[in-house]
């Protein structure tokens, strides 16, 4: 499974993707601005011409990102596109220099395998005070908060 990053004339596909997810409350729905507005965020894995998968990797600071809108269509759930795009996500943020990478999701178990531990939502106040308090389920998120200490070449 190749990922890429995003290009324009994959928004409106990831658009659908997402907020088919969203609509069934598996996700948070994003607006169509809003993803074009954080393209270069973007993987996605394409059969043919066709978004099948994507996530997208936000950068909040120095030493933090976040891993958001993670789908993978359905008919091709549990092949491996998930896992391919979450290691796109953190070799970028490895590549950056960022040490956390943090995600909110309902399926913790799916990132636990690569090595991320559940933490407090209070443990990320620059997610909290910066997005979370525009969210319509804030303050009562019920999605688990987890983090991942990327390993860095940094100094060695």
């Amino acid at each position: 499974m190749k990922v890429e990053k995003a290009r324009i004339g994959d928004m409106p596909q990831i658009h659908r993707l997402v907020n088919y997810f969203a609509d069934k409350g598996e996700m948070l729905p994003r607006s169509l601005s809003e993803l074009y507005e954080n393209i270069r965020d973007f993987f996605v894995v394409r059969d043919d011409d066709q978004v099948v998968a994507c996530a997208a990797l936000h950068v909040f600071w120095s030493d933090l990102a976040e891993i958001r809108a993670v789908a993978v269509a359905e008919e091709i759930q549990d092949q491996g596109a998930g896992a391919v795009l979450i290691q796109a996500c953190l070799e970028e943020a490895k590549g950056l220099g960022i040490e956390t990478v943090f995600c909110l999701t309902y399926r913790p178990d799916f990132f636990e395998r690569f090595g991320f531990h559940q933490v407090d939502l209070m443990e990320l106040p620059r997610k909290v005070w910066g997005e979370c308090q525009r969210c319509p389920k804030f303050p009562n998120c019920d999605e688990i908060a987890l983090v991942y200490e990327v390993q860095t070449t940094e100094g060695a």
